[in-house]
């Protein structure tokens, strides 16, 4: 699998359940449960990792050095709070109040793909973070990706 694609809207119900559109549920990997891990992102989002994702990256976290003092400030604010979710029959998963708390999400909810993970943002917060930085997008490619990036439509 080469990564998840795609800008999904969902809402929330009262009991903070959301569902998974069928539109991400058949980029899963033939097989895949439907079985993920659901953890605080940066800019106040939410981060919905498949369960193969979350358990190479968690292998990697767990080599870093517990002595220093950033690691162990960098794994309390990244492991707390993440939450292991399993859809339901009905193909919903469920944001705890905590997380739901963190990003801000209340009713309408973005399911943003980023490769090999989701982001999950308040639909308001993510159309504002958006449009403030689409003017930048140009210069901001210029920077990340630089001479390393070989364009595969140019020959």
């Amino acid at each position: 699998m080469t990564g998840f694609l795609g800008e999904y809207e969902v809402a929330i119900d009262s009991k903070g359940r959301f569902l998974l559109p069928a539109g991400f549920r058949k980029q899963l990997p033939e097989g895949a449960a439907e079985r993920f891990v659901i953890n605080r992102g940066f800019e106040n989002c939410l981060t919905l990792y498949p369960m193969d994702t979350w358990n190479a990256l968690s292998e990697k976290i767990n080599k870093l050095n517990d002595f220093n003092p950033k690691v162990r400030e960098f794994k309390r604010l990244f492991l707390n709070g993440a939450t292991i979710v399993e859809a339901d029959s009905a193909g919903r998963l469920l944001l705890s109040k905590p997380l739901q708390e963190y990003s801000n999400i209340k009713k309408d909810m973005i399911i943003s793909a980023q490769g090999n993970k989701v982001e999950l943002w308040d639909k308001d917060t993510y159309y504002a973070y958006i449009q403030k930085h689409a003017a930048d997008f140009s210069s901001l490619a210029a920077e990340v990706a630089g001479g390393d990036f070989i364009n595969p439509f140019e020959s």
